[in-house]
């Protein structure tokens, strides 16, 4: 069975947001303005947003509906408000979970001192008749010497988020799913199928920082991620239903 892995550059991505305010945004799918016909979503996931808020920038109240949004912040504080009058601060590494449902509002801002970047996903629910829900999983309560941590598990898209911390020299597999959404943190990595003895093979593809690869196909042999270089990679991985 022949596997497919779509890789898709960081620098590729569209540019939105306002930079005028300090909102600057990376854009992997269609998203907003910018309309690609051929790449509208990946199984459940329909965006995956790199955003940069300047201090004191922000996105003022607005709606969301029949969504499944999870944040993960890698430098900085996002605080979050939403209409049911909850008000929490998220940190690099924490896990904010808000399932939109039937409606909700909610305001996102940076209102800390230091520059705030943070990945935020978007993933179709499979039915429309849910309440809205709000979670958050601190850093300080997930493994930190695991190399693949399950963050967060979705039901209501038939997904799990994976962070993965790779160490040089050490083939890890990627989780199995009939779709794998890889996006990388920090570091460089090589992918592609295991050879004999669960080593990996030449690399399908090599990843940077920003870049993110789109992997269907479940085939036999397991599909091995290795940090590239001497330094330690962090990543996070979507494993869906399809």
């Amino acid at each position: 069975m022949v596997r497919v892995i779509d890789v898709r550059r960081s620098g590729d991505r569209y540019r939105g947001g306002e930079p005028s305010s300090g909102i600057s945004t990376l854009h992997s799918f269609s998203f907003g303005r910018h309309y690609d016909p051929d790449n509208l979503r990946f199984g459940p996931l329909l965006a995956c947003n790199e955003e940069r808020l300047a201090p004191g920038a922000g996105f003022d109240e607005h709606p969301h509906s029949h969504t499944e949004i999870v944040t993960w912040v890698t430098e900085g504080e996002l605080t979050h408000q939403d209409s049911t009058g909850r008000t929490t601060v998220v940190r690099p590494g924490d896990v904010q979970h808000l399932s939109a449902a039937s409606g909700v509002r909610h305001v996102e801002r940076n209102d800390g001192p230091a520059p705030l970047t943070f990945l935020q996903m978007w993933l179709a629910p499979l039915t429309w008749d849910a309440a809205p829900a709000y979670s958050l999983v601190r850093r300080e309560y997930l493994p930190q010497d695991h190399p693949d941590t399950v963050v967060l598990t979705l039901p209501a898209a038939a997904a799990t988020l994976h962070h993965l911390l790779l160490t040089p020299g050490r083939p890890q597999p990627l989780p199995e799913a009939p779709l794998r959404y890889v996006h990388v943190l920090n570091g460089e990595i090589g992918a592609g199928p295991a050879s004999a003895g669960a080593r990996p093979a030449a690399p399908a593809a090599e990843l940077r920082p920003g870049d993110s690869a789109r992997i269907g196909d479940a085939a036999e042999d397991p599909f091995m991620l290795t940090a590239r270089g001497e330094t330690p990679a962090e990543l996070l991985v979507w494993a869906m239903e399809g």
